[in-house]
């Protein structure tokens, strides 16, 4: 069912492992693009309108409007089971004390007496936070927006999630029950690139957001790329993907079952193992097996994962080969099941979260380890990060320097200016000395 990639002995240049030989969805956002366009031109200059018409067309649904009602936001936290809701707020007080902890404080730098560089951080005005509601319904997701955006401080923020038939035309009642929760009362019943239009542009229910996180499909993916520029985004998600690196130590029943619930997510989630030990790696295939027959969605969604050509086991030479390759695939999510986990976690490079040892499995972090869910896909997590508090900050430096400050620099402005062929820039600084720059010293 799941393949082998057999590097053995294999010999890699200086540089690390060429990355064409891993596992990896094919995601193509620029042919996606052309069929988002004229949806998000269509919301820009029809609105309301348009996302109704969107609804029915691509969720199947009528509805009359598109902002969630109030009574809605009640009645679903009202009727949530209560186990759930334990679970939720659980999951809020652990999110809570991680991303407080990533609160930036504003740092000012005597760069010489009387002149200092400040660096602010100032929150993101409003933002639009998208949750998938697709195959499956995701209230940590609602979890995992939200509440970065608020301990980062964000004044208004609003929420979007596709259309149900099930539920009259509402988001998902769990995922509305987990706004409630949140304290977020803007909720918009609207999915897809759509969506995306909605929070870029703006409508007659819903003013524009200045950033636009949380997953989706390809279509949300090629909506943040199209509109990325009028909106800030936090990356364009593509399918979920775990990377297990094990060694002869870690146990089969835990490195399969971690694989299947990462494919249990999509036909195109990616669950790859990569191993030293062949041994390992037959216990593995056949625990797949054993698991498949006691779970669901195996036909619609984990098979299809698991064969696919973004799966497999990588076999490799050792742990520093290993190490290698882990950090040329970058994963989504990466679990360390060698003997002394933290140890070799401590020397990954490249991955979105890191989880250690045989108690810390990815469905952890997907719901109540307190990190974020929301993290980069497809090899991006060699240069970016998951969703934080730093996500909705911006850094802004405030210069402040005397008169006496700038005379001391002066000359080497101008020097620089005229260096450049920018003899304005000079200028400015002239200007404010009658013309007349003491060289600087």
């Amino acid at each position: 069912m799941i393949s082998r990639i057999d590097l053995r002995g294999a010999a890699f240049p200086e540089g690390g492992i060429d990355r064409d030989l891993l596992p990896r969805a094919e995601l193509d956002v620029e042919a996606a693009l052309e069929k988002v366009r004229p949806i998000c031109d269509d919301v820009r200059h029809r609105g309301t309108a348009a996302l109704i018409d969107y609804a029915h067309r691509f969720d199947g649904v009528a509805i009359e409007r598109v902002r969630v009602p109030a009574e809605a936001l009640e009645r679903a936290l009202a009727e949530l089971d209560p186990a759930v809701r334990a679970a939720l707020e659980e999951s809020i007080r652990r999110a809570r004390l991680v991303h407080r902890d990533q609160r930036r404080t504003d740092h000012t730098t005597q760069v010489v007496p009387g002149g200092t560089v400040t660096e602010r951080w100032v929150p993101v005005e409003r933002v639009g936070l998208y949750v998938p509601g697709g195959r499956s319904v995701y209230p940590s997701s609602v979890v995992m927006n939200v509440v970065p955006a608020q301990e980062a401080g964000v004044g208004s923020m609003a929420v979007a999630s596709p259309p149900q038939a099930e539920f009259g035309g509402l988001p998902h009642p769990t995922i509305l029950a987990a706004c409630a929760l949140l304290g977020v009362d803007e909720v918009y019943a609207a999915g897809g690139a759509q969506a995306v239009a909605m929070f870029a542009y703006g409508t007659e229910d819903c003013r524009p957001v200045a950033m636009v996180t949380g997953p989706g499909n390809i279509y949300v993916a090629a909506a943040k790329r199209l509109l990325k520029g009028r909106i800030g985004i936090d990356a364009e998600a593509g399918p979920t993907e775990i990377a297990v690196l094990a060694d002869a130590t870690a146990d089969p029943v835990h490195v399969a079952a971690d694989l299947i619930s990462q494919a249990e997510h999509d036909p195109l989630a990616a669950s790859v193992l990569v191993t030293d030990s062949e041994e390992l790696a037959a216990a593995v295939e056949k625990e797949l097996d054993v698991q498949l027959g006691a779970t669901k969605h195996v036909e619609d969604r984990i098979r299809p994962a698991l064969s696919g050509r973004q799966s497999g086991i990588v076999l490799v030479d050792g742990l520093e080969q290993g190490l290698a390759v882990v950090d040329a695939y970058a994963a989504e999510h990466l679990e360390i099941q060698t003997e002394d986990a933290a140890a070799v976690a401590a020397r990954v490079r490249n991955a979105g979260a890191i989880f250690v040892g045989a108690f810390a499995p990815v469905s952890l972090g997907d719901y109540a380890a307190g990190s974020n869910h929301v993290l980069p896909t497809g090899g991006c997590a060699c240069h970016s990060s998951g969703l934080s508090v730093q996500s909705f900050l911006r850094g802004i430096h405030v210069v402040d320097y005397s008169r006496e400050a700038l005379a001391e620099i002066a000359g080497h402005v101008v020097t620089l200016a005229e260096a450049e062929d920018l003899p304005a820039h000079g200028a400015a600084v002239k200007a404010r000395f009658d013309w007349k720059v003491p060289p600087s010293k």
